[in-house]
């Protein structure tokens, strides 16, 4: 058996409220609570498996800075969870980076960003498929 299905890297923690710029565009994104000085991956967009209680979903998830919707100076982690509906606020999550899709970008509107969004999932779904 090889290692085609261990993580890059592995985060957990609480879902909290981000600025809700996902909600405007029908594509929410889980905010991973970050605990002080907590160790990062290289930032960038992956394609993650999400776990949530017993059941597990594919995600696209972007660590670091939003340079085309951010005011903060403060990295972030915020996962797009495809086939999921629902709230996740306070309710800890876990995910497990499988694969770097692509650095992350500066584009000119959140319609652009969710264009952006959109190809990346197909990218996840693409590897979530050979799993």
């Amino acid at each position: 058996m090889g290692d085609e299905n261990k993580p890059l890297y592995i985060l957990s923690g609480p879902v909290v409220h981000g600025q809700g710029n996902g909600h405007k565009v029908n594509m929410p994104t889980a905010n991973l609570a970050l605990a002080p000085g907590q160790q990062l991956p290289p930032f960038g967009v992956y394609a993650a498996r999400v776990f949530i209680g017993e059941k597990d979903y594919p995600g696209v998830t972007n660590v670091g800075m939003r340079p085309s919707l951010g005011v903060e100076d403060i990295p972030t982690v915020e996962t797009f969870i495809l086939d999921f509906q629902g709230d996740l606020y306070e309710r800890k999550i876990t995910l497990h980076l499988l694969a770097f899709l692509r650095p992350t970008r500066k584009m000119d509107s959140l319609q652009a960003v969710q264009q952006q969004v959109m190809q990346d999932a197909d990218s996840a779904r693409k590897i979530f498929e050979k799993q």
